[in-house]
């Protein structure tokens, strides 16, 4: 094998481990919080890799238990904790993250088949629990004392085309994010701007909802 072979077969191996690095439940979940406090809205719920993380997690508690009961040395067990505490901090802020914007947006969310759909089971009677609290809240507080035309959750008035006391995500926000490689030149949206030409791995200032079909495609990352 000469030089030149082997130097593109050790690129070739580098390229691999890095895609394999990326790929595992450790990178995934890392991705997906960061995808998801960055996002304006609530993204799609990772349910697979949410299984898989709890399930690590409870092998990793009862390695963790194990080794310290057997004595093994405290260096190891101290890094297996370690590992463990990173997993579990990744996948409660994670949970956190999406419970927040649930409160946030409960009224557009289950209005929104969309969105809706995003959920879990468990995101979905929270987000019915939270809707049936605000709803009480506001009949006793403040829409019990005001005149018929105006006992709306979702209008001001019965006078309102538009559910307009309903708060929503800013979709037009800018977020940071970064591909994952070359996708050339890209149009923002139908201003008659010049596209935006996105480099692999280069950071870019740009409009989430101009973005947000390759956000959910996976081809860019949110940071």
């Amino acid at each position: 094998m000469d030089s030149g072979d082997a130097s593109g077969y050790s690129a070739g191996v580098d390229d691999d481990y890095e895609s394999l690095l990326s790929t595992t439940d450790a990178e995934l979940l890392k991705r997906a919080w960061r995808n998801e406090k960055a996002a304006p809205e609530i993204l799609q719920f990772e349910a697979a890799l949410v299984q898989r993380s709890r399930e690590q997690i409870q092998l990793m508690e009862e390695t963790v238990e194990e080794f310290s009961k057997n004595g093994v040395d405290p260096l190891t067990v101290s890094l297996y904790q370690m590992d463990l505490d990173r997993t579990l901090f990744l996948l409660r802020s994670y949970l956190r993250t999406r419970l927040q914007k649930i409160e946030n947006y409960a009224f557009h969310i289950q209005k929104t088949t969309d969105l809706w759909n995003r959920l879990s089971k468990q995101e979905q009677n929270f987000a019915e629990r939270c809707v049936d609290d605000m709803e009480q809240h506001l009949d006793q507080s403040v829409l019990s004392k005001l005149p018929q035309g105006f006992k709306s959750h979702l209008k001001q008035s019965s006078l309102s085309l538009a559910d307009d006391m309903v708060p929503e995500p800013q979709l037009d926000q800018y977020v940071i994010c970064r591909s994952k490689r070359f996708l050339g030149a890209f149009q923002l949206d139908d201003s008659g701007e010049e596209p935006v030409n996105i480099e692999a791995n280069d950071l870019y200032a740009l409009p989430y909802k101009s973005i947000k079909p390759l956000v959910e495609s996976g081809q860019i990352d949110l940071v």
